[in-house]
């Protein structure tokens, strides 16, 4: 399948101003069709390092995919560089320099004579095309392996990556087909879904297995290999039912399936609707339900009821229950939930309150402590929980938390 080594060109990764996404990118993708990536490296814009770090990566390496670099300016040396570690010179491509001029015109933009280095490639290489951008890549060859140099801006690396360099990568694989698939879940942590599954973790396997962590929402990867489609994806099924038998209700969803969009989806299936009231997320777990195109089929209201009068006002909450327990509270967030349900005729309604800080907490009711009430007709549930890290952070789990017993709740 061979193996890969990233280069990312540039100062302001290494500076910090400018995070690199696009090597988390590009190693997610080649990691779902089971490539292996051996080596992330990010580079300054200097001749000398980028060819240093061309020689490490081929030694450990058959593919190396440089991004950045390209550009026009007098710090885009990436093509000079591949030029001095192939031992040979820059030559000017005509058509190249044609195919720039025609994208600034197209876009009634002034070209300027900086341009014209971009349409130098070093002897001996092929252009890998470019249509969002100016900066055409690079393909090279160097004793075993292969090289693609892209652009670093990602809207048109990931093009060009997709186009041009993962065909080629999966065609060198020979007649193997490698099928992946991502199971989605919440509600546990990473190390009760290792010690569910077990050896199913274990490297060496076919399909192989491994997991990731993002705002609590925990990942499984499977990759399947085999000489036959058929084979892959009927190895990807046997795991997947396997898995999901193993995880019950943790596992919400597969792939790019967000929380959100299967609440939407178990709701528009029911034909019901949902309300909701929120305090400390303010309108986040709103926003997400309604990010979902289609979402107005199934939700009816949304309060952000952030100070006590609105809850009063708004949701029909006692005053007496706001003094004596106080805003973030298991009886408060109750009636706010019910409040929004009768208020707006839902089938269900959620209703979220709690401390983000970074201020506000106390040794009884510390930062990240937050209720979230689910209701419905015949019965209302509050679940308590206990968020750590900075308040975006603590807001945005406290709102997957909600969907997710949301979604549970929906299912029966």
């Amino acid at each position: 399948m061979g193996r890969v080594f990233l280069l990312s060109i540039g100062n302001e990764l290494l500076s910090g101003r400018t995070v690199d996404t696009n090597a988390a990118w590009i190693s997610g993708q080649l990691a779902e069709r089971g490539i292996p990536t051996v080596g992330i490296l990010t580079v300054p814009d200097e001749i000398a390092d980028t060819v240093e770090s061309l020689r490490l990566a081929v030694s450990k390496s058959d593919i190396v995919i440089v991004t950045g670099g390209l550009g026009p300016t007098d710090d885009d040396l990436t093509r000079q560089s591949l030029a001095q570690y192939l031992g040979v010179e820059l030559q000017f491509h005509p058509e190249l320099f044609e195919s720039i001029a025609a994208f600034f015109r197209r876009r009634n933009f002034t070209m300027v004579d900086k341009n014209r280095i971009q349409a130098y490639l070093p002897i001996g290489t092929e252009a890998i095309s470019n249509s969002s951008g100016t900066a055409p890549g690079i393909f090279a060859r160097k004793d075993h392996a292969r090289i693609f140099c892209l652009p670093g801006v990602p809207s048109e690396m990931k093009i060009m990556f997709n186009d041009f360099v993962l065909p080629r990568i999966i065609h060198s694989a020979g007649r193997q087909f490698v099928i992946s698939r991502r199971l989605k879940c919440f509600g546990t942590g990473e190390s009760m879904i290792a010690e569910k599954i077990g050896d199913m973790m274990l490297r060496g396997r076919n399909p192989l297995i491994n997991c990731t962590v993002s705002d609590g929402v925990i990942t499984l990867h499977i990759v399947a290999t085999a000489p036959d489609s058929s084979v892959a994806e009927t190895l990807i099924r046997k795991d997947q039912t396997v898995l999901c038998e193993m995880l019950g209700d943790w596992v919400y969803g597969t792939d790019d399936q967000t929380l959100a969009e299967v609440v939407g989806y178990h709701l528009a299936r029911t034909g019901k609707t949902i309300a909701v009231a929120e305090s400390c997320t303010g309108g986040l777990i709103a926003k997400m339900l309604t990010d979902i195109p289609g979402s107005s089929r199934y939700f009816a209201y949304g309060w952000v009821t952030y100070g006590n009068q609105a809850k009063q006002s708004e949701l029909g909450v006692d005053p007496a229950l706001l003094n004596k327990y106080g805003a973030v509270s298991e009886p408060v967030v109750r009636a706010m939930a019910e409040g929004a349900l009768r208020k707006s005729g839902a089938d269900f309604a959620v209703a979220v309150s709690g401390i983000a800080g970074p201020e506000g907490g106390t040794e009884q009711k510390p930062v990240g402590l937050v209720y979230i009430g689910v209701a419905t007709p015949d019965q209302t549930m509050v679940h308590e929980s206990r968020f750590s890290n900075s308040r975006p952070v603590i807001r945005h789990r406290a709102a997957l938390t909600a969907l997710n017993l949301i979604r549970l709740q929906i299912r029966g």
